[in-house]
């Protein structure tokens, strides 16, 4: 078939590209801007194109001659009135879904009664707009869990940080969970099914406190959970954003997901998928385990394009930068690997202590911090999050440039590029190191000029360490 993938480049979207190629479709990815999926695995295999579920006019061209599209979007992070903009997106989207196409759409469980949560509402609300204007198939799924997933690193890093903790009495609610790739599997058949309608998966039904006991056990770690009588949901929205790296924007859908009980009736999705089996809670959590482990983590929570624009910097009166040169005795695509490598478990080399003071006062201010970290220690795309910077040009092995997320006032770039040289030492290659910095009226003017001395300090020696590491690589350490 040919389809249309929206949100390929997200936690969901981009592990479910490739097994749609593998099952000899036609994928056209929809983007806001396509070239920031260019380094995709899968890149060379789709046809990318370029629009925005908010732009009737750049669907149109986006959905011709479609026969099934993936609705894989919210703006569930997006801060404000993100209700109101996944109901004008879905509504706009469904508009220009083509006649015949048909629509598969991955939403959440409900609980029964009354919905407290408000984004379990707003998704929803997007799965009944598109059922009632499209031929459509409804996925609803509980906690997802893979390596990389939200709801998997809320547990897995509750559970490791905290030897006791004390719980608010919800966490015994029973909510049922599905591995990622059973949702994959059930994307995929609904997908070449007929329009199903409203269609809840799951696979066994535990407590969130089981789900953390279940992780411990399978890490072999001896955990005790104390339930309390009381905790907002706010409050403790806030506590799982201190204690793993999941911002608060993201964290309070999370915890609101459990504070109801909320289970599936999968019989409608055990007799239209019956070739899908969902594996056991414990068994999804071990795969898990496995792959963060050992490095092969697909795609990852925090890796999507992000909010923000694609190349905002340009040359222009008002951009500050602070520019340093060095030559190094390596190969050029040896020093791309020492810079690129940046970040996550590996931290930030010179003054270390430094760039974890300043990722503690961007948590306390609302920001990402470092705790994003990264999906690959060495491996790097477009739009991928590295701590508190998103990759934005990533030009192997001459070239990257990561953009700022953490609070600042103004916008700010780090860039790295290798070029090769001839002097008289013979040729090699050097590394050009650029600080940029947009300042947002006088506070930001303040701020860059202000801390520039320690900036500097900064700078130096972190171009320094990439040097070091990279003699090192080449020497083979």
């Amino acid at each position: 078939m040919d389809v249309l993938v929206t949100g390929a480049t997200g936690y969901i979207g981009g592990r479910l590209v490739p097994l749609l190629l593998e099952r000899g479709h036609r994928v056209r990815v929809l983007a806001r801007d396509p070239s920031r999926a260019a380094d995709r695995p899968w890149a060379r295999q789709v046809e990318l194109a370029a629009g925005d579920v908010l732009d009737a006019a750049s669907l149109a061209p986006a959905l011709e001659g479609i026969e099934l599209a993936y609705y894989l979007v919210h703006a569930m992070t997006g801060g404000g009135d993100f209700a109101e903009r996944d109901r004008t997106a879905a509504e706009t989207f469904a508009s220009a879904v083509p006649e015949g196409a048909r629509v598969v759409y991955l939403g959440g469980l409900l609980p029964s009664g009354r919905v407290r949560s408000e984004h379990l509402r707003s998704r929803a609300e997007v799965g009944r707009i598109l059922r009632e204007r499209c031929p459509a198939t409804e996925l609803r799924a509980g906690p997802v869990i893979g390596s990389g997933s939200a709801s998997f690193e809320m547990v897995r890093y509750l559970t490791e940080r905290l030897p006791v903790m004390t719980a608010p009495r919800w966490v015994e609610n029973p909510v049922q969970p599905i591995g990622v790739e059973d949702v994959l599997a059930y994307l995929v058949a609904a997908g070449e099914g007929p329009p199903a309608g409203a269609v809840d998966v799951g696979a066994d039904v535990v407590t969130f406190r089981r789900m953390m006991e279940i992780y411990a056990e399978v890490r072999g770690l001896r955990r005790t959970i104390l339930p309390v009588p009381v905790l907002a949901p706010k409050l403790a929205a806030r506590w799982v954003g201190l204690v793993t790296p999941i911002p608060n924007r993201l964290a309070v859908p999370l915890v609101e997901g459990v504070l109801q009980p909320v289970t599936a009736d999968t019989a409608r999705a055990r007799e239209l998928y019956p070739s899908v089996r969902p594996i056991p809670y414990r068994e999804a959590v071990r795969r898990a385990v496995e792959e963060t482990l050992s490095g092969e983590v697909i795609t990852r929570w925090s890796g999507a394009l992000g909010d923000g624009p694609a190349r905002v910097l340009g040359e222009r009166e008002g951009l500050a930068r602070e520019v340093r040169t060095l030559r190094i005795d390596a190969p050029e695509d040896v020093i791309y690997r020492a810079f690129s490598g940046l970040g996550g478990d590996r931290g930030w080399p010179a003054w270390s202590w430094a760039w974890r003071l300043r990722g503690l006062i961007d948590r306390l201010a609302g920001g990402p911090g470092l705790r994003r970290g990264r999906r690959h220690p060495d491996e790097l795309r477009v739009g991928e999050a590295v701590d508190f910077w998103r990759a934005e040009v990533v030009e192997p092995p001459r070239r990257l440039r990561l953009r700022a997320e953490m609070r600042l006032p103004g916008r700010a770039w780090l860039d790295w590029e290798v070029r090769s040289v001839r002097g008289e030492a013979g040729a090699g290659h050097e590394l050009v190191q650029t600080a940029y910095f947009a300042p947002r009226g006088l506070p930001g003017l303040a701020y860059w000029y202000g801390l520039y001395p320690f900036h500097a300090v900064i700078f130096r020696g972190l171009i320094r360490a990439v040097a070091r590491r990279a003699e090192r690589l080449a020497a083979g350490g």
